[in-house]
């Protein structure tokens, strides 16, 4: 699951040429589109239209930007454009509230599944999520540890799974969350995902 290192604010030189075809960034006119209708803006910031061209043809990405400076924008896009659900992988529930109250708030289906709500609410969820009802869905690395989550996401059309705050892999993989050191693995035995984003403000030598 090898990501390419595709924009870094504070690099000297960009890099951004290095991955558009002929250095003309692909027109995007459907996500520009999804970019008003739902977002407001009229236009995408530096880095965001290139990062997410490279999401659309299914390139495994790295997106490292300051905090503010549009992440998240960069899988919701693609999520809404392409087919089936994306899996959204967050470190902290309030960060995972926080977002889906933002989407629902703007009429996108959106949920979490964690251990903020009971066994049956996340059933349910799982069975809306297996009907197709949501466009997002969020949950912690652990979620993966779950055998019936697992056989659950094989079953369902997924359109991308990003790492919010991916720094989280190397920083709290060895002590705090083991569970960011075994994802990756256990996601190499997926055959249904197009494409991974990994999305951070902080990476450390080992995340880059």
């Amino acid at each position: 699951m090898g990501f390419t290192l595709f924009y870094r604010l504070h690099f000297k030189r960009t890099m951004l040429g290095l991955f558009l075809e002929k250095g003309v960034p692909v027109m995007l006119l459907k996500e520009k589109n999804l970019l008003k209708t739902y977002f407001g803006f009229e236009t995408f910031r530096p880095g965001q239209e290139e990062a997410i061209s490279q999401i659309l043809k299914s390139l495994n990405t790295l997106v490292v930007m300051p905090t503010g400076g549009g992440k998240s924008l960069i899988y919701q896009i693609p999520g809404l454009s392409m087919e089936g659900t994306a899996i959204i992988i967050s470190p902290l529930i309030s960060l995972m509230k926080d977002q889906v109250d933002g989407l629902v708030s703007l009429g996108i289906p959106a949920t979490y599944i964690n251990s903020s709500i009971s066994p049956e609410e996340q059933e349910l969820r799982m069975r809306e999520m297996e009907e197709g009802h949501y466009k997002f869905v969020y949950v912690a690395p652990e979620r993966f540890e779950s055998y019936h989550f697992t056989e659950l996401m094989k079953r369902i059309q997924i359109s991308l799974v990003a790492f919010d705050e991916a720094h989280c892999i190397s920083q709290w993989g060895h002590d705090f969350r083991p569970s960011y050191r075994s994802i990756v693995p256990r996601l190499k035995e997926f055959h249904n995902i197009p494409v991974f984003v990994a999305l951070t403000a902080t990476a450390t030598e080992e995340v880059t």
